[in-house]
């Protein structure tokens, strides 16, 4: 049989596959439980992209099996079962570093984070804030030399250059110590780093292993749309880091596509880097069911865990760290961020490199905004993703013309994720304003409740105004019809950005 291929044979075949792909799309995307924006998100995605969406789809847009989200969450509620306790007494009788009169806003706050994270509040902490790479890693290094019984890292990014590799020879000196170390990190954001590269740690009795996933099944393991995105350092479970720099080269500011590299993180002495401890321990002991590494034993470290009497000094911070992630759908840091800007009074100040927010931080934003309320978010100036980058635009665009002021950082390349307002509330970690962090990463924030501290991150905050530009509506309308085609474009996509 002959097929005479005329126009309106290739085009009813075009049709046939057209109706094929639709139909396999809503089939992939419909069989596994999503929010109504990423559904639509990826039938946009399918449908027009039919093979490159699909392999998109294979590697970033399968959900974590059911397996997996048991076993971490057995895990947290096994360690959660031996820290929560009387936390409630504790917080009606406490008040964390806080005026009378703001004590209300940090209660309410503490009280949300306690109930969707179990997240303990501790009161005897001193904080140390860094916003430059140099100094903090050259501050960690000189801690991890100093501990004595563990170092427990846990980052996205750990990146086999010249800083990975100085962290690493400080980590082989630790282990030579016969100091426990464990690293734990994501496979996808550590592109370029392999199991060999922490070989001579290994033997000398550390371990390392990427995140929820075998060094070896890179191939294998195609889920790369969830990452373990938390920045974690715990040295002896007395001293913590936790904030927004990642382990290379470029958060040291020697890239020239970025420049400077503005990011902020904590060194916390005290009780909140025993919970540190236990968020990692989380992370490592879900991961070690699929590797088989030692599995950490904080039972003893927890057992007779009592949270000490704040002493009334100024610079006693009392802390809370609190984690979410795509294992449940409390989404603590997100709803702890719309807790922070629907109670402001005064202002709010937020810093973030990707600004993608879900309607309920848009709607809080707008509202504060309108109210009287000063808010105020600093976004970079160039992007690190494209389609992040236009998508972060349009959102700016639409904030500023409904009141919120957006300023555009131009030192460099501003990284960090801080939020502070009022008196005494402030929020430092991995989480961005975008989708991703809210449903997708394994986050995890140290929400902070300090005059001094607010103080502090709230100064660094305007100090970086005077490096940066306020938008306008002016400006956005002056962008060319093809910029904002890429942005309205990119935020249909930005569910799954």
């Amino acid at each position: 049989m002959n097929i005479v291929w005329t126009w309106d044979v290739i085009r009813r075949i075009i049709e046939v596959i057209w109706a094929i792909n639709i139909a396999f799309a809503i089939w992939t995307v419909f069989r596994t439980r999503r929010d109504i924006a990423s559904t639509w998100a990826w039938l946009l995605v399918l449908s027009l992209f039919p093979i490159v969406g699909f392999i998109a789809y294979l590697f970033v847009g399968r959900k974590l099996s059911n397996d997996d989200i048991f076993n971490i969450r057995a895990e947290q509620r096994a360690i959660a079962k031996k820290l929560v306790g009387k936390q409630e007494a504790v917080i009606n009788s406490r008040q964390p570093g806080a005026p009378q009169g703001q004590f209300a806003r940090a209660r309410q706050l503490i009280r949300l984070s306690l109930g969707l994270d179990n997240a303990l509040v501790t009161f005897n902490n001193h904080v140390d804030v860094f916003a430059d790479g140099h100094k903090l890693f050259d501050k960690m290094i000189e801690d991890i030399d100093d501990a004595t019984d563990h170092v427990y890292i846990e980052f996205y990014t750990f990146y086999s250059d010249e800083l990975g590799t100085r962290i690493l020879k400080a980590l082989e000196r630790a282990a030579a110590r016969h100091v426990t170390v464990k690293v734990l990190y994501d496979l996808s954001g550590s592109r370029g780093t392999t199991f060999r590269f922490f070989a001579h740690l290994e033997e000398l009795g550390g371990e390392a292993q990427p995140f929820n996933s075998r060094s070896d099944k890179r191939i294998s393991t195609p889920r790369l749309n969830y990452h373990l995105h938390r920045k974690i350092v715990v040295i002896d479970g007395k001293l913590g880091y936790i904030g927004g720099f990642n382990i290379g080269d470029q958060y040291l500011g020697v890239d020239p596509k970025f420049g400077y590299w503005r990011d902020t993180h904590l060194r916390v002495i005290g009780q909140a880097a025993m919970l540190l401890t236990a968020r990692f321990a989380m992370d490592w002991n879900t991961t070690c069911r699929k590797t088989n590494k030692t599995r950490i034993d904080i039972s003893k470290t927890f057992t007779s865990f009592k949270v000490k009497k704040p002493t009334g000094d100024e610079d006693e911070v009392a802390m809370q760290i609190v984690s979410s992630g795509p294992d449940n759908e409390n989404f603590a840091i997100r709803r702890g961020y719309e807790s922070i800007i629907s109670s402001a009074r005064k202002y709010v100040y937020i810093q973030t490199p990707y600004l993608i927010p879900g309607e309920p931080i848009l709607e809080s934003l707008i509202i504060a905004a309108r109210s009287g309320i000063d808010v105020r978010i600093m976004i970079p100036a160039m992007p690190d993703y494209p389609f992040v980058y236009r998508a972060t635009e349009y959102y700016a665009k639409y904030l500023v013309n409904n009141g919120v002021k957006v300023y555009k950082y131009n030192n460099g390349f501003i990284h960090a994720k801080t939020m502070v307002s009022g008196n005494n509330l402030s929020s430092v970690g991995s989480a961005n304003q975008d989708y991703r962090s809210y449903r997708l990463n394994f986050e995890a924030n140290a929400f902070a409740y300090n005059a001094k501290l607010t103080a502090q991150l709230k100064k660094i905050f305007e100090d970086d105004i005077k490096d940066s530009t306020l938008l306008t509506p002016e400006y956005f309308a002056s962008q060319s019809r093809w910029r904002k085609f890429k942005q309205y474009f990119s935020r249909l996509l930005s569910p799954i950005l």
